[in-house]
């Protein structure tokens, strides 16, 4: 609604859907980018103190605290700000888990199928410039949370929860997750057997911000998903990949095992989201 008297800006004729595209990007990009910009400028022990003090502020913010106040319900609602029962708690967080190993069992497969792209994949995360192995990972885990928090709070909060109440669910998650999916495209690692890891992972982040009303089990998901991708796949920190695909080795104990683990974590994932969701419409 506009005041009386005061034309609607240009922000207002927009159509909903386009708002909620272009404000989940730009709170994304922006809030995303601040941990690198610490990073690169102030060393991993003072940028992580300040990017925590950040992340502080940004979910006050995003929860509806602070300027401006004529969008604070709007930004509480986008946030799905509810509070989670106890059952709603675990089954988030099974969900949260299984998704993250649901995520990087396809990644095994995609490489038991074809050759890992070592370079492609380390390309633009080189932590050879951090003094200490445990800086490293200090560096990993604030990374993992920041596009944790931010990503999800942008796609699956303020991009897709408007979308839901115009749109359906459906419609909702489909467009976080082709916009999720191209955030990532400008990266190196982002190949074309990885594009549907990506968007298949929008989809399970927002099918659980949904079933669960809130966007802590999601954010908890991404966190895991991330220190796992930013730690073994993407600086190698905790590890190299080294299987070698199955069309030069065969059909492996391994590549049984990793086939197991995707279809049983996808069935649990699922299963949480249903139960969250049955879990939601009785409270």
């Amino acid at each position: 609604m506009t005041t009386p008297g005061r034309a609607p800006s240009l922000w207002t004729k927009l159509p909903i859907t386009l708002r909620a595209i272009i404000a989940g990007f730009l709170i994304t990009a922006a809030a995303g980018n601040v941990w690198l910009l610490l990073l690169l400028n102030l060393g991993v022990q003072l940028a992580a103190v300040i990017e925590a003090i950040f992340l502080a502020l940004f979910l006050w913010w995003a929860r509806g605290g602070g300027p401006p106040s004529a969008a604070k319900t709007a930004r509480a609602e986008a946030f799905r700000h509810a509070k989670l029962t106890p059952k709603q708690w675990l089954w988030g967080l099974i969900a949260a888990f299984f998704f993250a190993a649901t995520v990087h069992a396809s990644i095994v497969l995609l490489f038991r199928v074809m050759s890992y792209p070592a370079a492609a994949f380390r390309h633009g995360y080189d932590l050879s410039f951090i003094p200490s192995q445990p800086l490293r990972w200090v560096a990993v885990l604030v990374s993992a949370a920041s596009a944790g928090i931010c990503e999800e709070t942008g796609f699956r909060g303020f991009m897709q929860q408007p979308i839901e109440q115009r749109r359906g669910v459906s419609v909702a998650v489909f467009i976080s997750s082709f916009f999720f999916l191209t955030l990532h495209l400008t990266k190196a690692w982002a190949s074309l057997g990885m594009l549907p890891i990506i968007f298949g992972a929008g989809v399970l982040l927002g099918l659980l911000a949904w079933s669960a009303g809130s966007l802590i089990p999601g954010m908890v998901g991404h966190f895991v998903m991330d220190v796992g991708l930013f730690a073994y796949w993407w600086t190698g920190i905790a590890g190299n990949f080294t299987a070698r695909p199955i069309t030069e080795v065969g059909v492996d104990r391994p590549f049984l095992i990793a086939c197991c683990v995707f279809a049983s974590s996808l069935v649990v994932v699922l299963l949480a989201i249903w139960r969250l969701r049955q879990a939601a419409s009785t409270n």
